[in-house]
């Protein structure tokens, strides 16, 4: 099982910009740069990977790609520059040149009505196609990137020759909760009619893809991507979470123990006397667990204060009275 998430990596939502990329990239580049942690290999391994997120996200066509394809986005992208698909191409992938010149059946005059049959090594699964239609053959070629030719590339059982075309892979959503992404959870995926439990690993976020090696149709690569509901308390943040936690006038005045539920449980936050409305406190190590291990995230709490509602004409005097003696500056000079 393979995970990558380019955003997960920098701790930045799928809809981060170029400055915040590069905010983030920089402050892992600090915490984790070798110089600064001589020998740890575990911050070794960060600073490369934050280098190769940053390296694909600040680039505004490399993202677009990573978006689109996920992990596989250079395979598609040196197939689709192989057949003419790339920026600016418009050759014919079958014309002279091309890199499947000589497939007789395929474009070009005079092909008729000539069929093609591939065969997969060691699968037994074949596909055909005709000078009509040929998505099956296109897909198990441009699936991983392979081009006719290279490397025991496809080629046509009607030329004498064995074909070993790698099938693409076969995508599948998981949507599940806030809480499973915290502690980890499983998810029957139906694929191709098959019922397959795929485990999710925990901290992974909207667009996270989890690679199960050979468990799709035909021995296929099965990708499943993790769709992450909205949660009704906590807003994420990458690997950092918030919340709202309301208290009354007494305990904004006067401070004291509030207590505040997070994923892992409940805890106590301690408030100062003189606690405004809107302050914000980090709770650390409260937030998100990091799908490549290292320290979790935090949580963030920002304070609602709550004031009295339905006073009494005692209750009233009493203010007055408690505010007579509590002098304010006008705050809004």
């Amino acid at each position: 099982m393979d995970v990558r998430d380019y955003y997960q990596t920098l701790g930045i939502p799928r809809t981060a910009t170029p400055a915040e990329i590069k905010k983030a990239f920089r402050k892992l580049a600090r915490e984790h740069h070798p110089d600064k942690k001589p020998g740890d290999k575990a911050a070794e391994l960060r600073f490369k990977d934050a280098n190769e997120a940053n390296e694909v996200l600040s680039d505004p066509d490399k993202r677009a790609k990573y978006d689109r394809f996920g992990k596989d986005w250079e395979a598609y992208a040196h197939a689709g520059a192989a057949a003419g698909r790339g920026p600016g191409g418009t050759a014919d992938p079958f014309g002279p040149g091309g890199p499947f010149a000589g497939y007789a059946g395929f474009g070009g005059a005079g092909s008729g009505n000539v069929r093609y049959e591939f065969r997969t090594s060691g699968r037994g699964h074949a596909a055909s196609a005709d000078a009509g239609g040929f998505s099956d053959f296109f897909e198990m070629l441009f699936g991983s990137g392979g081009v006719p030719g290279a490397g025991g590339g496809a080629r046509s059982a009607g030329r004498g020759g064995d074909a070993r075309a790698v099938l693409a892979p076969v995508e599948a959503t998981a949507e599940i909760s806030l809480e499973e992404a915290f502690h980890g959870a499983s998810r029957i995926v139906d694929v191709g009619g098959r019922r397959l439990e795929v485990t999710i690993p925990r901290g992974v976020d909207t667009g996270s893809r989890v690679r199960l090696s050979g468990k799709g149709p035909d021995g296929r690569d099965l990708i499943v991507v993790i769709q992450l509901h909205p949660h009704g308390v906590f807003t994420r943040r990458g690997a950092d979470l918030e919340r709202e936690v309301p208290v009354t006038l007494s305990e904004a005045l006067l401070g004291g123990e509030v207590p505040v539920g997070t994923l892992k449980g409940r805890v106590l936050l301690t408030l100062p006397p003189g606690t405004q409305n809107g302050k914000s406190f980090r709770l650390t190590g409260q937030g998100m667990p990091r799908l490549k291990g290292g320290e979790p995230g935090d949580l963030y709490v920002r304070i609602r204060v709550i004031l009295p509602t339905r006073l009494t004409d005692e209750g009233r005097e009493a203010a007055a009275r408690f505010l007579d003696l509590a002098h304010q500056p006008d705050p809004r000079t």
